[in-house]
């Protein structure tokens, strides 16, 4: 297959990565970060600066999207993919592969001889790798210490706060915020809660933070690259009960009774998790029995309401039944999903990926988390629906990403399903305020 061309703000980032052996990719979904490290990657390696590489990413992107890419963008390299079984995984380390692809999850059965090969790695997604107190990140640590060169793909090191950026950067070079988590939480962060481990940043630590971060990142901001993207239309529709006692009374007194089942929340965050739930006309009754070692957990789906599912149908025939990614939260959500449209896929149905972007999958129902970064779907189509959001705004823009990126052709819709005066307006408002701290973040970076 002939070598595309990069855009010139792709070969700009390739460059950024060539020369520095520590670096980091800041771009929104859609930018072609792959194709961005895949160009630096060849050119380390044909120049000698760079023997071997090892590439970590979620495992769906690991499988389908950095080998489909290499083929485009650096079809000299020789590519295994290490995941699978563990004889799998040792075929493909055992091999002569220039470039070895594995997941974040397989982290912690990497063995350091494995891995004595390796003298450049690429982490797709940084954020991943945000914990670093965490087991996977600790066993990272010791594994790569030999490893020199080292670059991050993330599309926000801010999801969730500033407090994200210290194991990112950690991962890459130590000499960015430092070794220890807690002097950049005492140095940047005030501790405001001791009792729940709360701390909120410092006034002015954001330009401080990004100040130390800025030499070793190259930030795409969108407005370069946005000429290449069709435009986004993110539409809310409102749904409403048809009674709205139920989700009222178990908001209240964190019980309901729905059809004569007790339904009940044990916490405040089984409570947001039930009003979600109940935000989409259902709610799981979870059963306790003895089991031989220990207590087996049950949930049963207890309905009440069809508001959601009956504006989704009319969302699809308002669409004439275009092509359509729709995303859950819930597993019940999924199976009401089957039982509505038996001809609905799941990116785990056979061949999934190839058949959606060849036009042949009408409805295809996701998971944000299992449609995460990387991920190429948009041949296939052109509208998305939330049946409920997540709350992460990372998941919730990744799974946007997966249409509205390089080589979509059209506008994109995306179809926000809210029912009224319910916990769904609280979600949004919690993207939204993300939104706004990570642009923050992006702001202190030019």
């Amino acid at each position: 297959m002939a070598m595309l061309k990069l855009r010139d703000y792709q070969e700009t980032a390739a460059d950024f990565l060539y020369e520095r052996d520590r670096a980091m990719i800041l771009a929104s979904v859609g930018a072609g970060k792959t194709a961005i490290a895949l160009t630096a990657m060849e050119a380390m390696l044909k120049d000698g600066h760079v023997n071997r590489w090892l590439v970590l990413a979620p495992k769906r992107v690991a499988v389908e999207v950095w080998p489909v890419e290499a083929k485009i963008w650096s079809p000299r390299t020789v590519m295994a993919v290490a995941t699978g079984t563990p004889a799998v995984r040792r075929k493909a380390f055992a091999s002569d592969a220039h470039v070895v692809v594995t997941n974040f999850d397989n982290i912690q059965t990497m063995t350091e001889a494995e891995l004595r090969s390796f003298d450049g790695i690429v982490f797709d997604e940084l954020t991943r790798l945000k914990n670093p107190s965490g087991k996977r990140f600790k066993s990272l640590e010791k594994k790569i210490e030999h490893i020199g060169i080292r670059w991050g793909l993330t599309g926000s090191f801010t999801s969730n706060g500033l407090e994200d950026v210290f194991g990112q950067c950690k991962v890459i070079d130590r000499g960015i915020l430092g070794r220890s988590k807690g002097a950049f939480m005492q140095q940047y962060f005030v501790l405001i809660n001791r009792d729940y481990g709360q701390w909120a940043p410092r006034p002015g630590s954001f330009a401080l933070v990004m100040d130390k971060i800025k030499p070793h990142t190259f930030l795409l901001e969108s407005k370069e690259y946005k000429d290449t993207l069709p435009p986004l239309h993110t539409i809310r529709s409102e749904c409403v009960f048809s009674s709205n006692e139920p989700y009222i009374k178990m908001k209240r007194d964190f019980v309901v009774d729905l059809g004569g089942e007790q339904i009940t929340a044990m916490s405040a965050a089984s409570l947001t998790s039930k009003c979600q739930q109940m935000s989409s006309g259902f709610a799981y009754r979870t059963d306790h029995t003895p089991g031989v070692r220990k207590l087996i957990t049950t949930k049963t789906p207890v309905w009440f309401s069809t508001h959601k599912f009956d504006r989704l149908q009319e969302i699809i025939e308002e669409n004439q039944h275009a092509n359509t990614i729709i995303f859950y939260q819930f597993i019940e959500e999924l199976e009401e999903l089957k039982r509505r449209y038996p001809n609905v896929q799941t990116l785990d149905s056979p061949g999934a990926v190839s058949r959606w972007n060849e036009g042949k999958i009408e409805l295809l129902a996701a998971h944000p988390k299992s449609a995460g970064h990387g991920l190429n779907l948009q041949y296939g189509g052109n509208k998305i629906i939330f049946l409920s959001l997540p709350w992460s705004l990372e998941l919730y823009e990744q799974a946007i990403g997966r249409l509205h990126r390089s080589g979509q052709k059209h506008d994109v819709w995306v179809y926000v399903l809210m029912t009224k005066d319910t916990i769904d307006d609280r979600i949004f408002s919690a993207l939204t305020n993300k939104r706004a701290i990570s642009d923050i973040a992006v702001d202190e970076l030019k």
